[in-house]
């Protein structure tokens, strides 16, 4: 019998990849079994490690997995669902969860045998997620909800028990505001640029429309009309545009030195006056100058573009002062639960990790000593020759900078799920491996207090919404362990990150300020920052009063300024999201299960790179 199960389950693998070819209709489909994370990229998939002792729900919930993956590849166009998706990102969220319900729907409405399926992996995920036990709507995510009315309207499949309760708390709000929208959807089931339109509507219902962004059908309308211009007339304007743009050039080149000189006295005014009489001489009206965050260095390009309306609300605290000490012990046992496979994986890369920094530590030695310890190799000198001396040898120890490593997190609304849960265990295990090299650590986080703006934009729009504000939201930066605290005492307020409603904007900017800032106050020799993130910066606030790229903008400085002019080291790790285009030193990942393996390496690089690790060992002789 024991011989019997690896076949029957290599059979269940063929018969299953089959299935998926045929339903994808993609015969060049690869399907891979293993114990990542499943997913779907490109015209791979990957799907759960299926064992001969499978029992009948596991191989459920694989098919699930696999039906909900081809019905994907086999109903759904990328084309179509970028030119409708919105551009905010709780719109986007709802967005992607009412597609992804039809898609499944498809395949539900069509074959009873995948609707059980696709139940069976539905109730299996929502098991494994934190349940929500808040009372209050403000403090859960509504795209989850949504897309399970939606799915429930469209298959009459009731949400899984698990998260039912999570799903009441919005069913009245949900329909009492999009009832009307949500019944039209099932007309368009088939037809996914028309279920779009459709979707769009909906989340403008659920008022989100100052989320979704220009119209992709009445910008093709213009493109069009654009072509139908007549080409003469194009082409005179386009000649009188040349014209005024040439004469505007040669004015400007006539006024440069001028300018040049101006800003260079005013530049030197500027250094020769006191800031404190200065800021004194300039009256603010009521206190409404917008106030602009400290740099890390002096950045006229930063500062003549980026402000903050308020920073009045902005929150600086410890994770402890955030959650009671009992919430944070049961947040901590769910996160141990949680990874309690991933942590040994983790933890034998941190060992890795340890035995390189403490080789580096502790590796030369002085030879042909006339005291210290016997060096054996030398031994058959003394055969040879009996009037040689003993040798000896003393290990001496490497020179080795005393280092500090800030880990900053990304707390954003996008990191929820097992992004965020492998975030806080790699963080973990990392800040104790390191401490045992004697490696300070430091870790941080940094999202917003509310969604859409808080107390910030509630100020702003009191003040008669006053053009170009600035960043208009509330920060939270979150100290979930200081340098000096040691892990033991800080260890359970990684949980915190498990909480409900925590996770919300991200404002990446004035978070690596912050982090640097507080690097550049340590007394170590050597400071490395490390930044932790899945996607560029998003603050819909924000960014629904500035230009598109005002946070990312802003970013790209504050890295410029810390790369270019700072003794503090930048890495950066991304989930999912292509980092290196912001910063020198990164990683990209595609899977959060990758995570502790490019922190450890990206950390073991640096120390590794640095040249006065690397001298070799000096000799003497007797």
């Amino acid at each position: 019998m024991a011989a019997e199960k690896p076949d029957r389950a290599e059979r269940f693998k063929e018969v299953l990849s089959t299935a998926m070819k045929s339903m994808a209709l993609d015969p060049e489909l690869t399907v891979s079994f293993g114990n990542e994370q499943p997913q779907l990229v490109g015209h791979k998939i990957k799907l759960p490690q299926i064992s001969g002792a499978a029992d009948a729900r596991d191989i459920a919930i694989t098919r699930g997995l696999a039906d909900s993956y081809t019905l994907r590849l086999s109903n759904h166009s990328e084309t179509v669902h970028g030119k409708y998706r919105p551009e905010g990102k709780n719109a986007r969220a709802v967005f992607e969860a009412v597609e992804q319900a039809r898609i499944e729907a498809i395949g539900a409405r069509a074959m009873p045998g995948i609707a059980n399926n696709l139940s069976a992996m539905m109730d299996d995920r929502y098991s494994k997620m934190v349940v929500n036990r808040s009372s209050n709507r403000k403090d859960t995510p509504l795209e989850e909800a949504v897309g399970l009315i939606v799915r429930e309207k469209l298959t009459g499949l009731k949400p899984p028990a698990s998260v039912a309760s999570y799903v009441d708390l919005w069913r009245g709000w949900v329909d009492e505001k999009a009832s009307a929208k949500i019944q039209t959807l099932e007309e368009a089931l088939h037809d996914q640029q028309a279920f779009a339109r459709l979707s769009r509507d909906l989340i403008a219902a659920l008022d989100m429309a100052d989320e979704l962004g220009e119209d992709p059908d009445q910008s093709d309308e213009n493109e069009e009309n654009e072509a139908e211009e007549d080409p003469g007339e194009r082409s005179e304007t386009a000649q009188g545009e040349e014209e005024e743009s040439q004469q505007s050039a040669a004015e400007e080149v006539e006024s440069t030195e001028g300018e040049s000189e101006g800003a260079e006295m005013e530049a030197q005014q500027l250094d020769s006056e006191d800031s404190p009489d200065d800021a004194d001489g300039q009256e603010q009206e009521d206190g409404e100058e917008p106030w602009r965050p400290q740099l890390p260095f002096s950045s006229l390009a930063n500062d003549n573009f980026y402000k903050v309306y308020s920073n009045q609300f902005d929150e600086e605290i410890s994770a402890e002062d955030l959650c009671d000490a009992e919430e944070l012990t049961r947040l901590r046992a769910y996160l141990d639960k949680q990874l309690s496979n991933l942590q040994g994986v983790v933890a034998r890369l941190a060992n890795r990790l340890q035995r390189r920094l403490m080789a580096q530590q502790n590796r030369s030695w002085d030879f042909d000593l006339e005291e210290g310890v016997l060096d054996a190799a030398r031994l058959t000198r003394v055969i040879t020759d009996p009037l040689h001396a003993l040798s000896f040898k003393v290990e001496q120890d490497t020179k080795f900078r005393d280092t500090v490593v800030t880990l900053l997190l990304d707390n954003s609304g996008s990191m929820r799920g097992r992004p965020i849960t492998v975030a806080a265990t790699c963080a973990d295990i990392l800040a104790r491996t390191l401490e045992r090299c004697g490696v300070k650590v430091e870790i941080l986080g940094f999202t917003t207090r509310a969604w859409k703006g808080g107390q910030s934009r509630e100020k702003w729009l009191g003040a008669g919404k006053p053009a170009n504000p600035g960043r208009l939201n509330d920060l939270r930066h979150i100290i979930y362990k200081a340098a000096d605290e040691p892990w033991r005492r800080a260890r359970k307020n990684l949980g915190l990150m498990m909480r409900e409603g925590l996770l919300k904007e991200n404002i990446d900017g004035e978070a690596l300020i912050w982090a640097h800032n507080r690097l550049l106050g340590r007394q170590e020799q050597r400071r490395i920052l490390m930044v932790i993130s899945d996607g560029a910066p998003v603050d819909d606030s924000t960014l629904s009063v500035n230009s598109g790229n005002y946070l990312e903008r802003h970013l790209r400085q504050v890295i410029a300024d810390i790369e270019g002019r700072s003794p503090v080291e930048l890495i950066a790790v991304g989930i999912g999201h292509d980092v290196t285009r912001y910063y020198k030193r990164a990683v990209t990942i595609i899977d959060a299960e990758e995570l502790g393996g490019a922190m450890t390496e990206k950390l073991a690089e640096l120390f590794e790179e640095t040249t006065d690790l690397k001298k070799p060992p000096r000799r003497k002789s007797a």
